[in-house]
């Protein structure tokens, strides 16, 4: 049975933002468009901030406006800190397939949304636009737009409810999403394997051809860490025939949220995310080595701390198929995105003039002149 919003008491605040927006487009006033504000260090840094240009904050527009346990589908305004959103979906057994990063108790679905990061279940159940059915959409007129809907036949033609994943808010302001849910599994199962990287590789290779519970599937100093999620009997098996050691779950909220030593450690080096096919050879770069990496994603999403040529590492990614995104504070000069080719960063343009023709919403937050 369909639940109704009442049920989770929120705050309807998107004729505040709209009439905000309004005023901004008549004075060309930039804005700031934040959520909890936990994720301001991904993308461009102007001035040691994201935007500069003034706050909008979307924190009070929040709540769950409709939630089907039954046909697997919740609706939810963009303020709504995720794990507020996540424990409704726990008291149902439900979850977020995609495993988003929650960066703190502040962060919220609108920012989840922006950013369009997905956590280490990625590879096995797909990324944040994956499950997006629907989006309202403030516009620059101040006015609210729905693309989309709830189910998924509603999802046709030219989809900009999906076009705003990862736009990082330079659309327009996300009032609210609609997403499919999933069950949560009934054994979760965490497994550690002294490896080497290429041994470890060539066995996610192997098992990656047999359809075993394989939720997770990270390399980190020197060993292969593995999430076996399913029935128990399924589970039991596939721990069985791949031995090892047990692995406390903890680790993955940990690599999840990116609080491992990995990404926490003081003093490091610059953080570098990959974007690779997960069968991509090593990149050939002498300032990289294995102690440098963290695998996540069997390969696919290779995260890198390590003092590196950013023309050359780009270059090295692009060749073997990916791109390579500075994450967090970059060195002096270096883009946090790969740089569009012209024909690409022609269609971007075209589309920020059609959606955002006075400039307002978190302008050079992706590239420079977007």
């Amino acid at each position: 049975m369909a639940t109704t919003p009442t049920e989770y008491p929120g705050q309807d605040a998107s004729q505040p933002l709209a009439e905000r927006i309004r005023e901004a487009a008549r004075e060309r006033t930039p804005l700031r468009i934040v959520g909890g504000d936990t994720r301001a260090f991904y993308g461009r840094q102007v001035q040691g901030r994201p935007v500069e240009s003034e706050t909008l904050s979307t924190a009070e527009h929040r709540g769950i406006t409709f939630y089907d346990p039954v046909e697997l589908v919740v609706s939810v305004r963009a303020g709504t800190p995720l794990t507020e959103l996540e424990a409704a979906l726990a008291e149902h057994g439900q979850m977020l397939g995609f495993e988003p990063p929650r960066f703190g108790e502040a962060g919220t679905v609108g920012g989840m949304i922006a950013t369009g990061l997905s956590g280490p279940r990625r590879p096995w159940a797909g990324a944040v636009r994956d499950f997006v059915l629907g989006i309202r959409l403030i516009n620059h007129e101040g006015i609210e737009q729905r693309f989309g809907g709830q189910v998924m036949k509603n999802v046709a033609g030219y989809d900009l409810s999906r076009l705003m994943v990862g736009a990082q808010g330079t659309l327009g302001v996300i009032s609210e999403v609609s997403l499919k849910v999933v069950p949560r599994p009934l054994t979760t199962h965490s497994l550690h394997l002294d490896l080497p990287l290429a041994e470890a590789r060539r066995r996610l290779a192997e098992w990656g051809r047999e359809p075993l519970p394989i939720s997770a599937a990270a390399w980190l100093d020197g060993a292969l860490h593995l999430r076996l999620e399913g029935g128990p009997s399924s589970v039991a098996a596939t721990r069985e025939r791949i031995g090892g050691d047990d692995l406390d779950n903890a680790f993955w909220p940990a690599l999840r949220d990116h609080r491992l030593d990995f990404f926490t450690r003081e003093g490091a080096r610059p953080l570098w995310r990959l974007s690779l096919p997960h069968r991509a050879p090593d990149l050939g770069l002498a300032e990289i080595d294995d102690t440098a990496m963290l695998h996540d994603w069997a390969g696919a999403q290779r995260w890198l701390r390590a003092d590196v040529d950013a023309e050359a590492l780009r270059r090295a990614c692009r060749e073997a198929g990916g791109h390579a995104t500075c994450y967090g504070p970059c060195p002096a000069g270096i883009e946090p995105f790969t740089p569009l080719p012209a024909a690409l960063a022609k269609y971007h343009r075209n589309l920020k003039a059609e959606l955002d023709p006075h400039g307002i919403f978190n302008p050079g937050r992706l590239y420079a002149d977007l």
